[in-house]
């Protein structure tokens, strides 16, 4: 009896090792209570028992004395073993829980850390696209600035072809105007000459002159 006390006490004291894996030190909990349990019956049987004989003896009081205090030490020695059970299971169904908390955790830090190399993951991609963006839109710039200045430059040979031109024209200006006199003149002068030549045309023949 006092052996299997022993076990048991030793079982709870090597539970912090084996309790993390859900075992209880190579001990069955249910078939330890039944054990238990069964050595409290035969224990009630056999302090009947004694008691019965007790009552067939001179001292009576001595014997039921003798008898209450073989059964209080198996008794107690019951209690124990069961306490130290009962401990067993419940530093097992702590253990469980811790496992089960320290799992929840991991799970949970595992995907924390997965969302943040997703997050991380997604910052650098719009890093990347703003870059991309920004040297996208310098470059754009830079084209659209040497279109103005093609643009400009056009404009301004454009403007130096107009002026070059209306300079030149000023300058053939006054010969324009004299070579427009010019034909004026000459067209007053041919009118001139045809309403000349149509009014001699015209002009009635002279008579004849007479026969002498």
């Amino acid at each position: 009896m006092k052996k299997l006390a022993l076990s048991l006490l030793f079982a709870v004291l090597a539970w912090p090792a084996s309790g993390q894996t859900g075992g209880t030190g190579g001990l069955d909990p249910v078939a330890e209570r039944a054990r238990i349990a069964a050595e409290r019956q035969a224990l009630q049987q056999r302090v009947n028992t004694e008691r019965a004989a007790c009552y067939q003896k001179f001292a009576v009081e001595d014997c039921l004395n003798d008898s209450r205090r073989r059964a209080r030490v198996v008794s107690d020695d019951l209690k124990r073993q069961e306490s130290a059970l009962n401990d067993i299971e419940r530093k097992r169904r702590a253990a469980i829980e811790t496992q089960k908390l320290q799992d929840n955790a991991s799970s949970q830090r595992a995907q924390d850390q997965a969302t943040q190399r997703d997050r991380a993951a997604d910052a650098q991609k719009e890093r990347e696209q703003r870059t991309a963006d920004h040297a996208a839109s310098r470059e754009a710039m830079k084209a659209q600035e040497a279109q103005n200045q093609r643009s400009f430059a056009d404009k301004q040979q454009h403007n130096a072809k107009e002026q070059a031109q209306r300079q030149r024209e000023r300058a053939q200006e006054p010969a324009n105007v004299k070579a427009n006199d010019e034909r004026l003149d000459k067209a007053a002068q041919h009118r001139a000459d045809v309403e000349r030549r149509n009014a001699e045309r015209d002009k009635p023949r002279a008579a004849p002159l007479p026969t002498p």
